[in-house]
């Protein structure tokens, strides 16, 4: 009987992305690599608990969910969130950074320092600037500051990063104007916390870390992973959790946080074929909404 492997998602090194597996196991992704594997048959998606803790129940999730935990799981992992405003007396000191996904598309953030760009790079980042640095709390307000005074968002959908990839601006002057601007208006503000420390504009692009450059655009997305489906292609580019495969139905991005909480196979496909048999949905090119499967 074939082993199934679990996976725990996609992670950013120094070497680039690398999925992780339980016992550690990591396999390092390059462009060309072929990526391939099946769903085990005869089985669900199973909650993949909290804070390194299994679920006591191994509850059934939605195949369509990128966070693969049941309510309570969750309710657990984002007790123990930053993202949630409950760890208030952390003393690590944090970044604030200014983050570009494509035209019109900036939010700000924060991350702990010790983390450097990690949290960027697993959010898809295009390029970013560093804002300021000092304590949590100092962070958190800088971060209210900026959403409050200049209307900066601090969450873009992932569906609306992976639509414009394709098209991103070739200079990288261009790609990183928005957020030069945006910078230099934030650091004007008045209200900016003593305890943060403004950091100059000092713009790292990830077009060529994540593969972007001349990137095709994709037909569509993998919509959810189902018993006995098969993925299968070539690795074109990645950015945050998202692998962007060449396939027998053109690019089609597959987030490899539906991955998590399935029992994984290795895939009975002849090699130098990319076949995909699991549900994708469909990008309009002419809008970049999202529509039907195929």
């Amino acid at each position: 009987m074939t082993k199934a492997w679990t996976c725990s998602g996609l992670r950013w090194s120094v070497d680039g992305p690398e999925l992780v597996w339980d016992g550690g196991r990591r396999t390092a992704l390059t462009w060309g690599k072929r990526v391939a594997f099946g769903v085990a048959d005869g089985g669900g998606r199973t909650c993949v608990g909290a804070r390194g803790h299994p679920c006591p129940v191994r509850a059934s999730v939605p195949g369509r969910g990128t966070g693969a935990r049941c309510e309570e799981c969750a309710r657990l992992d984002r007790a123990h969130s930053v993202a949630a405003d409950t760890l208030a007396d952390d003393p690590r000191p944090y970044h604030v950074y200014l983050a570009w996904f494509g035209p019109g598309m900036v939010k700000v953030g924060i991350t702990a320092v010790e983390r450097g760009p990690a949290r960027l790079l697993e959010q898809g980042a295009v390029c970013f600037s560093w804002l300021g640095s000092g304590p949590l709390m100092a962070a958190r307000r800088t971060e209210e500051l900026l959403r409050a005074a200049l209307r900066v968002p601090d969450r873009i959908p992932y569906g609306q990063k992976r639509v414009v990839r394709s098209a991103l601006p070739r200079d990288e002057a261009e790609r990183t104007a928005e957020i030069a601007e945006l910078h230099a208006r934030a650091v004007a503000l008045k209200g900016w916390p003593e305890a943060l420390v403004p950091q100059p504009f000092r713009a790292v692009d990830h077009v060529r870390v994540f593969g972007l450059a001349e990137l095709p655009a994709a037909a569509g997305e993998v919509s959810e992973l189902v018993p006995g489906g098969v993925v299968g292609g070539e690795l074109v580019a990645a950015a945050g959790p998202d692998l962007h495969l060449a396939t027998e139905r053109g690019i089609v991005v597959l987030d490899t946080r539906l991955m998590t909480g399935w029992g994984l196979v290795p895939a009975l496909v002849p090699a130098g074929e990319a076949r995909l048999a699991v549900p994708v949905r469909l990008f309009r090119q002419d809008t970049g909404v999202q529509d039907g499967l195929f």
